[in-house]
């Protein structure tokens, strides 16, 4: 998961910048990411039932829009395998 974290960390602004004219949800997308960051960061105990739940619900349970680029998908990808691991 920290692998995914790590390449998030690095698409997440560049997609945000991109598409986020067109897509403004993913601004919602990245702020919430953030906070995950944060709280990975600061915390002993993770918990991100709160931030994962709010992900589910901006992002259609992660349904890659039709006018994307392979970067947006790849994100939602990553976001919903940390999804499937942190709920397994």
């Amino acid at each position: 998961m920290e692998r995914k974290f790590k390449t998030l960390r690095q698409y997440v602004p560049i997609v945000a910048r991109v598409h986020g004219e067109h897509h403004p949800e993913f601004y919602d997308v990245k702020k919430v990411f953030e906070e995950m960051v944060e709280k990975l960061a600061n915390s002993d105990q993770l918990n991100l039932d709160t931030e994962i739940l709010k992900l589910r619900e901006i992002t259609n349970n992660y349904e890659v829009p039709g006018d994307v680029c392979e970067s947006y998908e790849a994100v939602y990808v990553m976001l919903k395998e940390i999804d499937d691991t942190y709920f397994g």
